[in-house]
């Protein structure tokens, strides 16, 4: 007599299919639920950037800001409680990265988060892809490569500032020190940096940000194109320039000298090129020129 395994003896078992009938139902709620918490997530992060932005700074942070960037004690009232929401919101967003040594202070990220934002103070977009800022004490060589025909030329360079796509910012402390110091000079390597930030989110830095909505192209490119040949033309005939030299290296420099000097020397960039003040300040929001 033989014996018979019991579950061989019922092949008809019905875990298996039921186990298959329940298996979509275990399937959706795993995606609900992971759904439901991505978006808990995403709904925390946008109440915390609400919370940032409407933030003041401390009093005493305040001081340090008018003290190290006097530029911002010309903005209109409303116009500074936003600076101040949109600074604690670039840093929290944002780490601060000393080289070479050099100790990284509150001093040190209030005067360029305060530079950066004056960028973006009125405007919809946001550094979003931006994460970290490196800070050199000074000038600080970056190796580049030159083309001679066949032949690469190796050099270090000393630099102020450089802008990547997608971050990070990497600065002198020293001349994004003086740059916020002096509003009036004409330099500035933070907003010059930070506007090749602006420039990139449209994907590409070649002096073509993210215009306003309403604001046409063909009037963005007939000003810009217009002032950038004008700039060039009088450097070659060894006139004195409003926008810095350096403008002339290309139209996404040109880009970023002429937002240094929209904010730094307003009345009379609106004044020398009224055409291309008037593009900035509909891209920008802002009219500095009319500040105080």
């Amino acid at each position: 007599m033989t014996s018979t395994c019991l579950y061989s003896a019922l092949p008809n078992y019905p875990t298996r299919p039921y186990l298959n009938n329940m298996s979509p139902w275990i399937v959706l709620a795993a995606a609900l639920l992971i759904a439901a918490l991505l978006l808990y997530r995403w709904y925390a992060r946008a109440q915390k950037r609400k919370a940032l932005l409407a933030t003041p700074l401390t009093p005493q942070q305040r001081v340090v800001v008018e003290r190290l960037v006097p530029l911002v004690r010309r903005l209109p009232q409303n116009l500074r409680l936003t600076l101040e929401g949109k600074m604690n919101r670039f840093l929290d967003q944002v780490t601060f990265h000393g080289q070479n040594g050099l100790e990284v202070g509150e001093e040190t990220r209030l005067s360029i988060a305060a530079q950066a934002c004056l960028l973006i103070v009125n405007s919809p977009v946001w550094y979003d892809t931006l994460r970290n800022v490196l800070i050199y004490p000074s000038a600080f060589l970056t190796h580049r490569g030159t083309h001679d025909g066949h032949l690469i030329h190796e050099n270090n360079h000393a630099t102020l500032g450089e802008s990547w796509a997608r971050g990070p910012v990497i600065l002198s402390w020293d001349d994004a020190l003086h740059g916020g110091l002096d509003a009036t000079d004409g330099h500035n390597v933070v907003i010059h940096e930070f506007a090749h930030q602006l420039d990139g989110l449209s994907g590409h830095t070649n002096g073509i940000p993210i215009l306003r909505k309403g604001q046409a192209y063909a009037g963005w490119e007939t000003a810009m194109l217009d002032a950038y040949h004008d700039h060039v033309e009088r450097l070659e005939r060894g006139e004195h320039t409003l926008i810095d030299p350096y403008g002339a290296t290309n139209h996404e420099e040109f880009f970023a000298e002429a937002i240094v000097t929209f904010f730094e020397r307003p009345a009379a960039l609106r004044r020398e090129e009224p055409a291309l003040y008037a593009q900035l300040a509909e891209l920008l929001a802002l009219d500095p020129a009319a500040w105080g």
